[in-house]
């Protein structure tokens, strides 16, 4: 009796586990938005031309960032090829898709919103 209560409580460990780790990782989805930079989101403080603001503040360190309505994620990527398509979708619309996770994306993905 005691081996069959230990195997049942080993077996519902693996099963709960199993189920923990499938819960917690993250699917990637897709994202619609403007694309902007940390510092500014929706709000450049450059005057004129709020790509060129963007570009300005990617330079000096601030990270790109996707603003979807009233809710601003930081996009993260190392890629090269990514961080130009970024950069030549600057204050446009873009999907971007990538695992969330609270504020921030982790990019896989970058197209311009209409494709």
């Amino acid at each position: 009796m005691k081996s069959l209560l230990r195997r049942t409580a080993t077996s519902l460990f693996f099963l709960i586990a199993l189920f923990t780790l499938s819960a917690s990782a993250a699917k990637p989805q897709t994202f619609t938005g403007k694309v902007s930079d940390a510092m500014c989101s929706a709000h450049h403080m450059m005057e004129g031309d709020p790509a060129g603001c963007l570009r300005s503040c990617v330079a000096k360190g601030s990270k790109y960032a996707l603003v979807v309505g009233d809710k601003v994620y930081t996009l993260e990527s190392s890629d090269k090829a990514t961080l130009d398509q970024l950069d030549k979708l600057a204050d446009q619309n873009a999907k971007v898709t990538g695992e969330a996770n609270g504020d921030s994306i982790q990019v896989k993905s970058v197209a311009p919103a209409g494709k």
